[in-house]
């Protein structure tokens, strides 16, 4: 005569799977439902399951409202940035040629607040060669710029176009963009952005606006490049 093997114990995972596939257990037992107590999030005290359910229920719509209240905000912020980047691009579209390259570094600093703005062109036309905006710009950093496939966001690690700056001491964080007549090209300039807030342009930030921001000026800014 064999031994029966002994029952394995039910687990809170075989009661679990057992009412959610008898939907008619609460039916037959009504009662119960009444019965069950569970301690509420907040107060601790005892309540009963419907009590409990309401609670959460109402947890569910407290988070979904501050979730939709974030994205109104982000859109807002969206749209400010937007409006302020088709300003600054309307600005290039009537600028004279002598005066792009400032108006350029000057509308940004004014419209998105950057505390100090820095721009360097190579292979320029004519007269615009000679120009201020034209000196001072080594091959190493042609060679640095040309690399950056996105924008560079973090910290002032002794960048050479640092010293571009008005006050070089005052970069905690910068924001380098490379300026090509399209995408594909190399660089013929570099935008510096820098801030004392070491937090203001970091690596976590998303790169959209810059990346925008970039490819307006490197066209916008591609009419004063040597003609090929």
């Amino acid at each position: 005569m064999t031994t029966p093997e002994p029952m394995s114990p039910i687990t809170e995972d075989d009661i679990a799977d057992y009412l959610v596939n008898t939907p008619d257990f609460f039916e037959r037992h009504a009662s119960l439902l009444a019965t069950v107590q569970l301690t509420h999030p907040q107060s601790h005290r005892a309540v009963g399951l419907q009590e409990r359910q309401a609670q959460m229920l109402r947890d569910k719509i407290k988070a979904l409202e501050h979730r939709i209240m974030d994205m109104i905000r982000h859109g807002n912020e969206n749209m400010i940035l937007t409006d302020k980047l088709h300003r600054w691009s309307c600005e290039l579209l009537v600028t004279p040629q002598d005066q792009l390259v400032a108006s350029a570094a000057d509308n940004i600093r004014e419209l998105f607040q950057v505390p100090q703005v820095a721009l360097r062109l190579w292979s320029l036309q004519g007269v615009h060669a000679q120009a201020a905006y034209a000196q001072g710009v080594t091959e190493a950093m042609q060679v640095l710029a040309t690399s950056l496939d996105r924008p560079y966001l973090g910290p002032n690690t002794g960048y050479e176009a640092v010293q571009w700056l008005d006050e070089p001491t005052q970069a905690a964080s910068l924001a380098l963009l490379a300026l090509r007549a399209a995408p594909g090209q190399p660089a013929f300039g570099l935008l510096v952005l820098a801030s004392p807030d070491a937090q203001r342009f970091n690596s976590q930030m998303g790169t959209d606006l810059l990346e925008r921001l970039a490819e307006l000026a490197g066209a916008a800014l591609s009419v004063l490049q040597k003609q090929a």
